[in-house]
């Protein structure tokens, strides 16, 4: 099994961003999985495309994008991807779109990772994780969208989803009550997570709705 795991620079005014460094950290193989890692541009005019070459030349059974939601206390597996741009901010390149189309395809996907298996892996381990019902409407539910289009247009087999996950301790150094996790129980999280993966081919049936 090749699983592609992705994470994004640093953005709006961050000196790091948590993503790519968890990403970089994890091991090359876990569970027999070989792990490909890919750093993407917070930038709507050039993520799609380094993400398309990059699951073309390698064909990934998996892709399992990962990106710091800010503010979140625990680990987030995200459920949907819709098909808007809505951005609250620039993107690294300056592009904030309003109420635009990501690309040409259905309003919504649901996501195909075990996301109730990974966040019940994850919580075992003492690490806070559950099931997310957004994505936000930033280059992250852009690059979750994208790839499950993809994954729906050009390749059926690739299960696709997204991992959000905290700030790290410094980036709240001047930041006050606001949550950030350890890149070590980040790393941890990814791992368990994608272990998850690699052990289910079916989600489990145990509840991570919301009441809103």
């Amino acid at each position: 099994m090749k699983i592609l795991v992705t994470g994004f620079d640093p953005f709006g005014g961050e000196k790091i961003n948590p993503a790519i460094e968890a990403v970089k950290r994890l091991e090359d193989e876990i569970l027999g999985a070989e792990i490909i890692k890919l750093e993407i541009p917070t930038s709507i005019s050039r993520c799609d495309e380094i993400l398309k070459e990059n699951i073309d030349r390698h064909r990934p059974d998996v892709v399992v994008s990962v990106g710091q939601a800010g503010g979140r206390a625990g680990i987030t597996v995200e459920r949907v991807a819709i098909n808007i741009d809505d951005f609250g901010i620039d993107d690294n390149d300056g592009n904030s779109p309003i109420d635009e189309k990501i690309c040409e395809g259905p309003d919504a996907y649901l996501l195909t990772l075990p996301i109730k298996a990974m966040v019940s892996k994850i919580r075992k381990a003492g690490i806070p994780a559950s099931v997310s019902n957004t994505a936000g409407t930033f280059v992250c539910n852009h690059v979750a969208y994208f790839v499950a289009n993809l994954a729906g247009r050009d390749y059926p087999h690739m299960k696709t989803g997204f991992v959000h996950i905290p700030y790290l301790p410094e980036q709240v150094a001047t930041k006050e009550e606001v949550a950030s996790m350890s890149i070590e129980n980040i790393v941890k999280a990814l791992s368990l997570g994608i272990e998850a993966i690699v052990e289910n081919r079916e989600d489990l049936k145990i509840t991570g709705g919301k009441t809103h």
